[in-house]
């Protein structure tokens, strides 16, 4: 079919990003390797040479899974290893296809960058071949697209074509970035054509008009709601736009989230109907709704402008249409989610500017208290636990100043002062004992199975934080909860009976 050149104007509707790679050769030029090069770069160039795919292909590609990024052999939430991705799930084997085509084990492809991009330009090239490319058109950076669309693994044509489009949107826009070891590579922006067959664009979605429509598999989410929709949940992928999209629509994947953000330029894919249940927060599935970000929870280049402005214009649009408060009791991340044992959206996530711009507040509503697990929190601390442990402060008559999520030094020295009337060691640290102090003070109500309300939840997160596992804090003393006394009353040699009376009020009250 006829090719149609895209510029950078042309490729605006596609992503906005750019990409990697140092000295990239212009189209149908010989891959070659330059000594100036570093390992990254170098790995790039001989892949390119022994495999006869484009080495900014290989970049582009490897930029648009990982930002050039091996986390160190741990998978994405795919199931994807190492630069360029190589999966392991059951519906996707490019991990084992590289292995037999390569010779490389399955752990170094995990592991080896180098061997990782060998790997992936291997599984390329093997679809070339089966595709029955020639010599001349290999060399044509245009004629990888179906091949491309292939590699991201998706059954669904819409989900291979997003794919696909970012891989050459990095090409078209180019891109900066650095590599393992600070390596810097550099992608020039070229003109792109792409031969993209019969691959189809996403519909429109049908609950939010910005956003493009790729239903997940049905087994993956429920059908109707058992609660009303009360909150925005907040998460980060752990893998790519596309290859996120794809997994949920793997049935055996057993999650999905409402909508998924692009890092590049903000495009959202509605995959779950809000008036449905997806399957992305335990406690919080039946009522909220859950918005993936593309990325990893530990490399802030991921979170860009474009998203967050996409994204919060996304959750105040559901704040307006559900009535739900534009606070951060009620715009929360996966780790704030009772019952949860996920740490996204993580540290790099700008929780201030974010609420800014969704228009609401950084601290206004309830505070959020309860977490699965407690972070020791000391003099230049941010984020949700920062303002919990100031409304604790504040409640109990030490001035923690505004809460507002930053551990100046008003917090600190309200910590000290907590910490000396209740015979801590006070040093203005928040760790486990003084978190424990701080989440039972209030009134001492005798307790056991069958009790509910507030004080069984203030018992809930401070066993959380004395016992250093997730106790949800639901406000309902049942078995769990009853275990976990018995195993603090063990623990701290107290009388062992699930219940608690005095002396358990008195032990974590004092922070033991």
């Amino acid at each position: 079919m006829p090719r149609i050149p895209l510029g950078r104007a042309a490729l605006a509707g596609l992503g906005t990003l750019a990409v990697i790679a140092a000295a990239v050769q212009p189209a149908g030029a010989a891959p070659r390797t330059d000594r100036s090069e570093g390992p990254v770069a170098r790995a790039f160039s001989s892949a390119a040479a022994e495999y006869g795919v484009p080495r900014d292909l290989l970049i582009a590609l490897g930029y648009s899974e990982t930002h050039l990024d091996g986390h160190h052999g741990l998978p994405s939430q795919a199931g994807g290893y190492g630069v360029m991705h190589l999966v392991s799930n059951p519906a996707q084997h490019t991990l084992e296809l590289a292995s037999r085509l390569t010779g490389d084990t399955a752990r170094d492809l995990r592991t080896d960058t180098a061997a990782n991009i060998r790997g992936g330009a291997a599984v390329l090239r093997s679809y070339a071949d089966h595709a029955g490319l020639s010599t001349a058109e290999r060399r044509d950076t245009d004629t990888w697209y179906p091949l491309l669309a292939r590699y991201g693994g998706a059954t669904d044509p819409a989900t291979a074509r997003l794919y696909a489009d970012t891989v050459y949107t990095f090409l078209a826009q180019g891109v900066t970035a650095r590599a393992e070891g600070g390596e810097k590579l550099i992608l020039p922006a070229r003109e792109v054509a792409p031969e993209r067959g019969s691959l189809a664009p996403a519909a429109q979605s049908p609950d939010y008009p910005s956003a493009l429509w790729v239903p997940a598999n049905p087994a993956n989410y429920a059908v109707g709601r058992t609660a009303a929709i009360s909150k925005v949940v907040i998460h980060v992928t752990e893998g790519s736009y596309a290859g996120t999209i794809s997994w949920f629509q793997n049935p055996s994947a057993q999650v999905s989230a409402h909508y998924v953000v692009r890092s590049s330029d903000g495009q959202i894919t509605q995959m779950v109907r809000e008036k449905d249940t997806a399957w992305h927060a335990r406690s919080g599935n039946a009522s909220g709704i859950g918005i993936e970000h593309e990325g990893y929870i530990d490399n802030p280049s991921w979170f860009t402008d474009a998203m967050y402005r996409s994204s919060a214009a996304l959750t105040a649009s559901i704040c307006a249409r559900y009535g739900i408060p534009k606070d951060r009791a009620h715009i929360v991340g996966h780790s704030e989610v009772p019952g949860n044992d996920h740490t996204d959206p993580g540290p790099n996530w700008n929780w201030t500017y974010y609420m800014q711009l969704v228009g609401g507040s950084t601290g206004g509503g309830e505070v959020q208290l309860s977490f699965p697990s407690y972070d020791t929190l000391r003099s230049g601390s941010t984020g949700a636990q920062v303002s919990a442990a100031q409304s604790l402060l504040n409640a109990q008559g030490f001035d923690a100043g505004t809460v507002d999520g930053s551990f100046g030094t008003k917090t600190g020295s309200a910590v000290t002062a907590f910490q000396k009337a209740r015979g801590l060691d006070a040093d203005g640290v928040v760790g486990a004992r003084t978190w424990t102090a701080l989440l039972s003070a209030g009134t001492t109500p005798a307790l056991s199975q069958g009790s509910t309300g507030a004080a069984v939840q203030r018992l809930q997160r401070a066993l959380t934080a004395a016992l250093g596992r997730t106790v949800t804090a639901d406000g309902d003393f049942g078995s769990g909860t009853q275990q976990a006394v018995r195993d603090y009353q063990t623990s701290r040699s107290l009388g062992v009976d699930g219940q608690v009376g005095p002396a358990t009020w008195g032990a974590l009250q004092a922070g033991r």
